[in-house]
């Protein structure tokens, strides 16, 4: 999983893998546009900014592999990766998309493989850092079950629909 070490790190020793210490602060907008963050306020997007990892990534490298735990929430800030399930390509993803959101709650397996097909910068989110912050502002943690119940009812819609 493509995290930085520590904060403040300029990179992390693995081959194709270089973070910065935090999220720049143009990319609140992205984070606004991720259902899970959309009721939280400028001021936690900003100490959710503060939490993320912003990584580089080298075309080609494995961001999370299908059938292993999750640890890490992904936005993809620049670059283009693929998404396969079972080995068959079912999604390109791009700037402003996401994926991961499910391992800032739980660490179950991965049900796809992401691969970057281009250079890509990321906010990397983990569950330790995003559950700092949740303990610092305890309003998020009800913000954040509203989102979810939100998105499980969207899904079920989906489902009965399909």
């Amino acid at each position: 999983m493509p995290t930085c070490a520590g904060r403040g790190q300029a990179a992390t020793g693995t081959p194709g893998l270089t973070c910065a210490s935090m999220a720049r602060s143009s990319d609140l907008d992205y984070l606004k546009a991720v259902p899970l963050f959309a009721s939280f306020s400028k001021k936690d997007l900003r100490r959710l900014a503060r939490a993320a990892d912003d990584v580089d990534i080298r075309p080609g490298y494995v961001i999370v592999e299908q059938g292993r735990p999750g640890h890490g929430f992904y936005l993809i800030i620049e670059g283009t990766a693929t998404v396969k399930r079972n080995n068959r390509k079912v999604a390109t993803l791009g700037p402003g998309e996401y994926f991961g959101e499910l391992a800032l709650l739980d660490r179950g397996p991965r049900n796809a493989t992401v691969v970057a097909d281009t250079p890509m910068r990321l906010l990397v989110l983990g569950p330790r850092e995003f559950g700092g912050v949740i303990d610092e502002v305890p309003g998020l943690a009800r913000k954040l079950l509203t989102s979810m119940a939100q998105r499980l009812r969207e899904a079920d819609d989906r489902a009965v629909t399909h």
